[in-house]
């Protein structure tokens, strides 16, 4: 005598049973695998609909996201660009004072050989970092470049002209490092040629 799964004793030829709890309708087709085909036809069409949606909200998110990224690298690299140029910018201004004293001892002729060379090769290193130095005698004046520290007329100019640089002006690419220090020589007024 085997025990039964349900804990009585079952003999070992009964029959085993089984019983189907589906209902049956009067014409004697089963409604329940009807009503699971109806279901079926109309699951995958909304499911299609909402799993189009949902996808189309993804792609929407995705391309956002994208997006956002692309714009967010643009704006590191351009701000990294720009704290590179203001600390180049502060390293070449701190050096200004050595290449101006450079400048009064080449005019007095005092920058000769190992020390003419060393003068050299800074100018050589500064200007690999886009230094430019400018002010010279017979330049232009322009305001925005020169600093006006002497103002005076002149019968040998026919506009304002720098006529002596008292301290070189430098710039970084397009930017403005320092202006040039220098007299500004202005041609006569009509009135005072006449006198």
């Amino acid at each position: 005598m085997a025990a039964s799964p349900t804990g009585g004793d079952r003999q070992e030829d009964e029959p085993v049973v089984i019983r189907d709890k589906r209902r049956i309708s009067a014409d004697g087709a089963s409604p329940a695998p009807a009503a699971e085909a109806t279901a079926a036809e109309v699951v995958p069409e909304e499911s299609e609909d909402s799993t189009q949606d949902a996808l189309d909200e993804l792609t929407r998110d995705l391309q956002r996201v994208t997006a956002e990224y692309a714009n967010y690298r643009k704006r590191v690299d351009r701000d990294r660009g720009v704290v590179a140029e203001q600390a180049t910018g502060a390293v070449l201004a701190a050096l200004l004072p050595i290449l101006d004293d450079l400048d009064r001892a080449r005019e007095h002729g005092d920058l000769v050989g190992p020390f003419g060379t060393m003068a050299e090769q800074l100018a050589q290193a500064v200007a690999k970092f886009g230094l430019v130095g400018f002010g010279e005698k017979g330049d232009p004046f322009d305001p925005k470049l020169h600093e006006a520290v002497a103002h005076f007329t002149s019968p040998d100019v026919t506009e304002a002209t720098c006529v002596d640089v008292m301290r070189r002006g430098y710039l970084l690419g397009e930017k403005l490092l320092r202006p040039a220090m220098v007299a500004v020589g202005e041609p006569a007024a009509a009135d005072e040629t006449a006198e």
